[in-house]
């Protein structure tokens, strides 16, 4: 399959490097030669990089759109990721994806009428970012909580400290047969384990549990979380469009305070949020006696959202000292998250990585109906779907061969979530969540592709 992508930011490079270990044909195109030096500096021999400009038709031409499955705009501009969508589109791209900066676009007409104008899909990070930070408040215990078809099954990624009854068990015994829940994966330090059952869990570790909702409160109180409290309440520092669009489609049961240092920014957020139940209020979220003044300890959480990957961190680490447990941070630089995460900054949110995954769910061979990137983990998380005549419905799961480094995590059949063991018969028509570490999604894929092979 030849991708190209337009634009070798955070994105796109995170894109790139993701999809150059499938063996795919990938061309990334960037008109700042710095951009393009680093990856081409990265070492990574299987990408093609071309500086010049992605709304070049002659650029275009030689990065070879009119043979392309796929074109991904995901410049930092807006209008060239439309317009270069569109000129390849016309030039023969099969399909093409732009990146936004306007929620508006994502309106059911709009989205028809760049269908019509040949773009075919659009890609607003801060809505997605949005709604995972949604997630992590509604679920203040969890360090990433994800969905599978409409919440069947539920990924719980937890912190293990000292109450937690799951400690030094092997997993045979924790995660038998019959139990309702399955460790599917373990952060380790730096480390990421697809645990086996002489494995067991240690002081630290965040171990991701796949679950049903019905078992979620007894997962709760193994991993001894009972006391965490509910939010209500959060203070959110950084007045962006991440911050704006979580203030706007806000669920009701959370009051919303949002801290921003720029009385511009505080100007354009109370029209924009007019309607909105959002106190704005102008000052520095990393100055603890500020923080006190606005009601910060009656705050359940803290969500820190600038654009500055440090200062999120520092700001949560201020509301830690005055008694938030829970703290959200926007950290976009893959360099800070170990860094945040050795600190202990709650959930992390890498807006960029968010929009990959979201991506790349849309270039994989089988009928996948979702992927998700495990932040902290170099692991992947994706939800397939056994069709007719795939290897997965050939033999139970023991005997599928599966690589090593690949999980199955659970299957909703007939809109039920259950668990997987060994002797479990994958049967045509069932969604299978798979975990993988080392990018090995692509590998899982054929145990689902279509006897096409057709992507779509």
């Amino acid at each position: 399959m030849k991708i190209i992508i337009a634009g070798a930011g955070a994105v796109g490079t995170h894109l790139a490097q993701l999809l150059s270990r499938d063996n795919m044909d990938i061309v990334v195109i960037d008109e700042d030669q710095e951009k393009v030096d680093a990856l081409t500096d990265s070492g990574n021999n299987d990408l093609m990089v071309i500086n010049s400009s992605p709304t070049s038709i002659s650029c275009l031409k030689e990065a070879g759109v009119q043979r392309a499955s796929l074109f991904i705009a995901v410049t930092p501009e807006e209008p060239r990721n439309i317009t270069c969508c569109m000129l390849a589109h016309t030039l023969g791209a099969q399909k093409t994806v732009a990146r936004v900066d306007n929620s508006e676009y994502l309106q059911t007409q709009a989205l028809e009428m760049f269908r019509s104008m040949g773009v075919d899909s659009l890609i607003y990070p801060e809505k997605l970012a949005s709604q995972e930070i949604i997630e992590a408040l509604q679920y203040s215990w969890v360090r990433q909580y994800w969905e599978v078809h409409n919440g069947a099954l539920v990924m719980l990624g937890i912190k293990l400290r000292n109450d937690a009854r799951v400690l030094d068990v092997p997993l045979m015994k924790l995660c038998t047969p019959d139990s309702p829940f399955h460790i599917v994966a373990i952060k380790r330090g730096d480390d990421t384990i697809i645990p086996g059952g002489h494995d067991c869990l240690q002081l630290g570790d965040i171990a991701y549990f796949m679950t049903t909702r019905k078992y979620m409160n007894l997962i709760r109180e193994l991993v001894g979380k009972e006391k965490y409290q509910d939010v209500t309440n959060v203070m959110v520092m950084g007045g962006g469009k991440t911050a704006a669009h979580l203030a706007h489609h806000k669920p009701s049961w959370l009051n919303m305070r949002i801290i921003e240092q720029s009385k511009e920014r505080c100007r354009r957020l109370n029209e924009v949020l007019e309607n909105d139940d959002v106190i704005i209020i102008c000052g520095d979220g990393r100055d603890s006696e500020t923080m006190v003044d606005e009601g910060i300890r009656e705050c359940q959480a803290f969500v820190a959202l600038s654009e500055e990957n440090e200062r999120n961190i520092l700001a949560c680490l201020v509301a830690k000292r005055l008694g938030v447990r829970k703290t959200v941070a926007m950290v976009n630089a893959t360099d800070y998250m170990n860094l945040a995460e050795k600190l202990d900054i709650g959930t992390i949110i890498n807006k960029n990585m968010i929009a990959a995954s979201h991506i790349y769910k849309m270039i994989l061979n089988a009928d996948v109906a979702d992927v998700k990137c495990l932040t902290l983990a170099n692991a992947d998380v994706a939800e397939f779907v056994a069709t007719e005549d795939c290897l997965a419905v050939k033999k139970p799961v023991k005997d599928l061969g599966l690589p090593k480094g690949v999980a199955l995590g659970g299957l909703v059949r007939n809109g039920v979530g259950t668990s997987i063991n060994g002797n479990t018969q994958i049967m045509p028509g069932d969604y299978v969540v798979v975990f993988s570490i080392g990018n090995m999604i692509k590998k899982i894929d054929r145990y689902f592709h279509k006897p096409l092979g057709l992507w779509k």
